[in-house]
């Protein structure tokens, strides 16, 4: 029989480094978190930071008044909720699920309505920010959702953005929106890296080309961010090549449905592809730019890894 359940306890489901820093932001809010994750020791270490480590989705959420997945995709979301050992049978009915994987929107509607046809609520909450953000405590979320999906989800989410935008009643239209900024985003990080691949093979200082851009019209969010990766030659992956892989073939599939062309996109898409062909897929997104500086000869920082 399930516990009841708690609106102060939580489970977080995938303790990468977005969901470890989501799942330490409720513990600091208070709440009683029970959290699982394919690494053990991830989840040795989310138990020493006073959190309660499980072995299954469905004994993290049992009790749980609200469940936050943050895993890579579609696939693994569908298979947390009603795989083996699944949370969507151990959530105390009335209990919400708060999805933050990128996705489809059909898909997310899909699970959406499954996971409702069982008196449980959905919320479909793709976040953006980053690692750091996910441990401050201030993400963006894009949620779409009922009202009592997120009523249900509010004190949990108060606890992990510092942004959140409620952008439609019904799954599927936070998926969307975090589909039009991954399209931004996965083109930004394409442009840079090939603007500052461009830049070395003119045997420009790049410290100071990124001085310089950072302070020009031609500065973006992800050049800013993500161009001091190259300057230190630390590809240790932040977001890795094959997230875009992932999410540019979204728009990919999407544009394709709709008969819209998404030229750019494709073409960024090419690039992160390459990148993970050539063995970087694991590393940072900014790898684009060595992808780039093998392919012309331009010489770039020396890799640490």
């Amino acid at each position: 029989m399930t516990a009841p359940s708690s609106a102060r306890h939580a489970a977080v489901i995938g303790l990468g480094s977005m969901g470890f820093g989501m799942a330490a932001s409720l513990l600091r809010a208070g709440f009683t978190v029970g959290a699982c994750d394919v690494n053990p020791e991830a989840v040795a270490r989310f138990s020493a930071a006073g959190g309660r480590g499980t072995a299954s989705p469905a004994e993290a959420a049992e009790g749980a008044s609200v469940v936050i997945c943050v895993v890579v995709n579609a696939a693994q979301t569908e298979a947390v909720l009603f795989g083996e050992a699944g949370a969507a049978a151990a959530m105390p009915e009335g209990a919400v699920f708060v999805s933050s994987a990128t996705m489809d929107p059909a898909v997310a509607r899909r699970l959406a309505a499954r996971l409702e046809a069982t008196g449980r609520h959905y919320l479909d909450a793709p976040m953006s920010g980053g690692a750091v953000r996910a441990a401050d405590g201030a993400l963006t979320f894009l949620a779409s959702g009922s009202a009592t999906a997120f009523d249900a989800a509010r004190p949990a989410l108060d606890a992990m953005a510092g942004t959140l935008y409620e952008l439609g009643d019904e799954a599927g239209q936070g998926a969307a929106f975090k589909m039009i900024n991954q399209l931004l985003a996965g083109v930004h990080i394409a442009a840079a890296s090939e603007a500052m691949s461009f830049a070395a093979k003119q045997g420009l200082d790049l410290a100071r080309v990124y001085e310089v851009i950072t302070k020009s019209a031609g500065n973006s969010w992800m050049f800013e961010n993500r161009m001091p990766h190259v300057l230190d030659g630390d590809y240790s992956p932040r977001s890795a090549v094959d997230i875009f892989v992932k999410d540019l073939g979204i728009v990919q599939d999407m544009a394709r449905a709709e008969k819209y062309p998404v030229p750019v996109a494709a073409a960024a898409l090419q690039m992160f592809l390459m990148a993970s062909g050539s063995g970087m897929g694991r590393d940072d997104d900014a790898s684009v730019a060595r992808l780039y500086a093998q392919v012309s000869g331009a010489t770039l920082p020396a890799a640490k890894r």
